[in-house]
């Protein structure tokens, strides 16, 4: 087997790139990344700045996000209690990485993909 049929491999079981790429699938996941971009938030800042998100879908993004390792959950000990949200260094990487490049090229290419649901078109082959 050559190093090449080993790699195709890959993305045929749990591959690196299925986990990379799992982190978009659910919509409001990269939006709640985005917004902690500009530092910690409490859960309350994160539902303003976030127009559309129900209460239920942050706490279930909150918890995929933690869960992925990619922000840090930090309870102050004051009363009345309070919980900020913070993206980790991997949670970081990510924003300021892909996230960063892939907002560029949607930003640059909108107008094609807009035209292109309109029109139904895939634009290639």
């Amino acid at each position: 087997m050559t190093d090449h049929d080993a790699h195709c491999l890959d993305f045929v079981a749990d591959c690196r790139l299925r986990a990379a790429t799992d982190l978009f699938t659910h919509t409001w996941d990269p939006v709640v990344l985005a917004a902690l971009r500009v530092g910690p938030r409490r859960r309350r800042e994160l539902r303003s700045a976030i127009g559309g998100i129900s209460d239920k879908v942050l706490t279930e993004s909150l918890h995929r996000l933690l869960a992925a390792g990619l922000l840090d959950r930090h309870a102050h000990a004051e009363a009345p209690p309070r919980v900020e949200y913070a993206l980790t260094g991997l949670g970081r990487s990510l924003v300021e990485g892909p996230m960063t490049v892939l907002g560029r090229w949607a930003i640059e290419h909108a107008d094609e993909l807009l035209e292109a649901r309109e029109s139904g078109t895939s634009g290639g082959s």
